[in-house]
C-alpha cells in the first residue's frame, strides 16, 4: 500500500516551526521536507571535505547492505546495558576532525539554527553520564536500506539519555541525491513485539508494513527531510551517483527542550 491520504502526508514548509515538529511527534503528518535548506555550494563542500574526514562501515554483522559514515552511532556501541568506551573516543576525535574541516557555513550550525529557530530556544546535545554525544554523521546510503525503525529507549534503554525524551525525530539534509532512486518511504506502522517474528538484522522483511499506510518522498540536492524515526521507514538504492547526507535525531524531551544525537 503506498498512500497519502488523509493526516499522513507529506507537508513542505520553507520556514520550520514548532508545530511541524509538534505534528510530526503525534503522526499528525508523515514528514516535513524544507528546499534548499542548504545552498549547493554548501553541499558540494562537504562531498569534498569527505575525502579528508575519517570514515568507516557500519557494524557489518549488523547493517546489511553496507553503509559508509564519518562519525559514530550510538546504537553502534552499545553494549548489554551501556555504551562502549570506545564510543567516547570516537565521538571526540569526531568533533575535532569536524573543526579541522573549517567548513563555512557549516552545514550542522545551519541545521541546529533552523531548529532553535523553530522551537524558539537553544537546542542542546544530548548527554550521557553528562558526556556530550556525538550528532552529525555523514551517511552514504548507495544500495538502500531495510525496512527498519529508530527508537533509542528500544535499541538501548529508555533511560540511556540524561534527557527524558517523549519523541524522538530523524533530521536528514541530502548533500549528493545520485542520478535516480533514492527514496525515502515512511510507513504509518510502529514496531510491535510480534514484528520480531520478521526481523533480519537491523530490521524486518516488508511484510512487517504490507498494510500500512505509506509516504515516498525524493528529496533534491540541499533539502531537509524530517520525519519520526519510530515509524519504520526505509531508502531505496540508487542506479547510479552518490546519495550522500548528513543526519542526527531530534528528540523533544518532557521538559519540552529539543536535543540532538545521531
Amino acid at each position: 500500500m503506498n498512500t497519502s491520504n488523509g493526516r499522513f502526508k507529506l507537508v513542505t514548509a520553507q520556514v520550520l516551526d514548532d508545530r511541524h515538529l509538534r505534528r510530526l511527534a503525534g503522526g499528525d503528518v508523515a514528514a516535513v521536507r524544507i528546499p534548499s535548506l542548504l545552498p549547493d555550494g554548501a553541499c558540494r563542500q562537504t562531498i569534498s571535505a569527505l575525502e579528508v574526514l575519517p570514515r568507516e562501515l557500519y557494524d557489518v554483522t549488523r547493517v546489511h547492505p553496507p553503509i559508509v559514515r564519518f562519525g559514530p552511532a550510538l546504537n553502534d556501541h552499545r553494549t548489554d546495558d551501556d555504551i562502549d568506551p570506545l564510543y567516547w573516543t570516537l565521538a571526540s576525535s569526531a568533533r575535532t576532525a569536524w573543526l579541522h574541516a573549517e567548513l563555512s557555513p557549516d552545514p550542522m550550525r545551519s541545521m541546529l539554527k533552523v531548529l532553535s529557530t523553530a522551537w524558539n530556544q537553544k537546542v542542546e546535545v544530548a548527554t550521557i553520564d553528562a558526556r556530550p554525544t556525538f550528532a552529525g554523521v555523514i551517511r552514504e546510503i548507495n544500495a538502500g536500506t531495510l525496512v527498519h525503525n529508530d527508537s533509542i529507549a528500544q535499541e538501548l534503554r529508555p533511560d540511556i539519555l540524561d534527557q527524558q525524551i517523549s519523541a524522538q525525530l530523524a533530521l536528514n539534509v541530502y548533500l549528493s541525491v545520485g542520478a535516480s532512486g533514492g527514496a525515502t518511504t515512511i510507513w504509518r506502522r510502529r514496531w510491535r513485539p510480534e514484528d520480531e517474528a520478521s526481523r533480519i538484522s537491523y530490521g524486518h522483511k516488508d511484510i512487517v508494513v504490507a498494510d500500512a499506510q505509506s509516504v515516498t518522498v525524493s528529496p533534491a540536492v540541499g533539502d531537509a527531510l524530517l520525519f519520526n524515526s519510530e515509524y519504520y521507514h526505509a531508502v531505496s538504492p540508487i542506479r547510479s551517483g552518490r546519495r550522500v547526507s548528513i543526519a542526527f535525531f531530534v528528540g523533544i524531551t518532557c521538559d519540552d527542550q529539543l536535543i540532538v544525537w545521531s
